[in-house]
């Protein structure tokens, strides 16, 4: 980080101080708690083999097809490495005043996700224990770490997207799983990524109007290199592009259903405050939204394609029912 991103950074986060505190209150008013032991069939639990000498998992414990399951792992896996997001959030943040008091609530809230989710593959023998547990190991070891170390601005750009994206995976995952309990289960940890995107998002929306050249840049560069935060753990990319084929989440949901309402509501194409390195910012965020945008119609079109050639052999596809 240059001098002058530092000295952007370090006054933004004194100035943006009174904004964090309105939109912590405010969450804090409309945020309504949950209790992660309420949502789980505990009932349709029993032993696992091992010290307790209950029965061995088998495939056909499960009621979830493969994508529902790959997807469960997928989104589990992701809430597991909270600890990785939290150090990466308070470096960039800091933990004074109301940041801190941010940072400990948003990571109070994200905590339940993991043990909601854990919980009700466990019970309901959902997944194979021991692949899962091997994979959290795997994944966890290797933490999470920003491209925009210490960068507050990157940092929030960053999460408004990705927990906007984190909302409709679980959304969507719930939908697949074609189990009602399953479902609510989601959607209620949908709730609360949708609004953790709201007090990033708000916040950004404070920072474009001081510093309306910086935040472009880090929109810019969070959109055009945008990964979701589980990309690096083992068996990521089969599991997406399965994932993708399913319409869980796929390329044309992360541009029209992500991308699109968040730089609506940030007034990013219809600004007239930006300059120089602002000005060229959009310009490649513009570009890229372009190209992506065909790639993502080419995507369509090969999906349409493979789906009717599993129909002509007898096969129903697995895939979100718009």
């Amino acid at each position: 980080m240059s001098e002058e991103s530092a000295s952007i950074q370090s006054r933004l986060i004194r100035d943006l101080e009174p904004i964090v505190a309105v939109e912590l209150e405010r969450h804090l008013a409309i945020q309504k708690n949950w209790y992660p032991h309420e949502y789980v069939p505990w009932s349709e639990g029993r032993d696992f083999a091992g010290p307790l000498n209950g029965d061995a998992w088998e495939a056909k414990d499960s009621r979830l097809s493969s994508v529902a399951q790959d997807s469960l792992i997928l989104n589990l896996l992701t809430e597991d490495n909270l600890p990785s997001y939290h150090t990466e959030i308070t470096l960039s943040m800091g933990r004074d005043g109301a940041w801190g008091n941010w940072i400990e609530r948003w990571t109070a809230e994200e905590g339940r996700h993991a043990i909601v989710i854990r919980d009700y593959l466990m019970a309901t023998r959902g997944v194979d224990p021991y692949e899962l547990e091997d994979l959290r190991m795997a994944h966890m070891s290797l933490g999470y770490q920003t491209p925009y170390e210490n960068d507050m601005l990157h940092t929030i750009a960053y999460v408004s997207f990705q927990e906007l994206a984190t909302r409709i995976s679980h959304r969507n995952t719930g939908k697949i799983s074609e189990d009602p309990i399953a479902e609510g289960m989601m959607q209620r940890i949908a709730l609360d990524e949708n609004l953790h995107m709201i007090f990033y998002r708000n916040t950004l929306k404070a920072a474009l109007d001081l510093e309306p050249n910086a935040a472009m840049r880090a929109i810019a560069d969070v959109v055009t290199n945008f990964d979701m935060p589980g990309a690096n753990m083992p068996g990521f990319g089969r599991k997406a592009v399965q994932i993708a084929l399913a319409g869980i989440y796929d390329m044309q949901q992360h541009l029209e259903e992500v991308i699109a309402p968040v730089l609506r509501a940030w007034e990013v194409f219809e600004r007239n405050d930006l300059s120089g390195d602002g000005l060229v910012a959009r310009d490649e965020l513009n570009a890229f939204l372009t190209k992506t945008t065909e790639e993502s119609n080419r995507f369509n079109e090969k999906r349409e394609h493979h789906f009717e050639r599993l129909i002509a052999r007898g096969q129903e596809p697995i895939r979100i029912q718009k």
